[in-house]
């Protein structure tokens, strides 16, 4: 029997090696073109005139940057697989990626809503919450999150967890982003997160789907120049990209809320739903800002 321990125990490093490696790659992967996608959008948005859905796609901007400047830690640590900053600044860097996915995904769900209701002739309802309102809502937002967050990662994040005997978990001081065991108390909670996202990223995505199938008979060899379904286009492709970056990882995680020792795969899972960060090439579209020369501009966000 002590035997067989000692094997599980000294394979366990070359398998967190492996998932480290691959980590690494993918984030490495995410910061670049994740920079450049952000960068032809900022260059594709100046001359953009100011609607409801560009000040949503500007807090998109905002989220995947704060992101992004907490990708280089995790880079860092999954190369050398030790971590020298402090407990909190762990907890930091592992909130941040929870908070972008779901503020991306808040995001998207208001971006792909505001098309539902032009389309179904609600226009009203949606030049009724203008743009000046848009704005202070974002700046609302942003400073309760940007205040509760750290808050609450100060005080209960990665916190509270017991083992199997009913004892308090130890934080560990060299290694991080291992926060599975804490999550005892809080399966409910994921349970209802997860089951919300895969259904309602499902249901806007096969909404999308049905509106581009009404314009497309409606113009038939047309379609590509009516700026209608260029736009309800863009829309289908955030969708997809909502389902196909979140949409697997909630379905394993809730199974991986069952067997916490898993942990290195829903790392791995986590990691790929970061690849929404180059969501914003769908804006550029066809008139997308090559060779990153200043006087070759972008078509304005519609």
């Amino acid at each position: 029997m002590s035997n067989t321990l000692m094997t599980l125990n000294s394979m366990q490093p070359q398998r967190s090696t492996d998932y480290h490696t691959a980590l690494v790659a993918i984030y490495s992967v995410v910061l670049l073109s994740g920079t450049v996608s952000l960068s032809l959008m900022m260059h594709a948005m100046k001359d953009s005139p100011l609607s409801t859905t560009s000040v949503a796609v500007l807090n998109l901007i905002f989220a995947h940057f704060i992101f992004l400047c907490t990708v280089p830690f995790r880079i860092y640590y999954y190369a050398v697989e030790t971590w020298y900053l402090s407990s909190h600044w762990c907890r930091m860097v592992s909130a941040m990626i929870h908070m972008h996915m779901y503020m991306s995904f808040a995001l998207y769900v208001i971006i792909l809503l505001s098309r539902l209701l032009t389309f179904y002739n609600r226009d009203t309802q949606v030049s009724s919450f203008k743009r000046i309102h848009a704005v202070i809502a974002s700046v609302v937002v942003w400073i309760i999150v940007l205040v509760s967050v750290p808050c609450g990662i100060l005080y209960s994040y990665g916190k509270g967890g017991t083992d199997s005997n009913g004892s308090m978990l130890s934080n560990q001081n060299t290694s991080c982003f291992k926060f599975g065991k804490y999550m005892e108390n809080f399966k409910e909670v994921n349970y209802t997160v997860s089951a919300l996202i895969i259904v309602v990223a499902l249901l806007l995505t096969m909404l999308q789907a049905n509106i581009l199938r009404v314009l497309y008979r409606k113009y038939q060899k047309k379609s590509s120049s009516q700026q209608d379904f260029g736009a309800q286009l863009k829309s289908f492709f955030f969708a997809l990209i909502m389902v196909i970056c979140f949409v697997p990882y909630h379905i394993f995680r809730m199974y991986y809320l069952e067997h916490i020792d898993m942990e290195d795969i829903n790392e791995v899972l986590l990691s790929l739903t970061t690849f929404n960060c180059l969501d914003m090439l769908t804006f550029l579209g066809r008139k997308t800002c090559y060779l990153f020369s200043p006087r070759r501009c972008c078509g304005n966000v519609t």
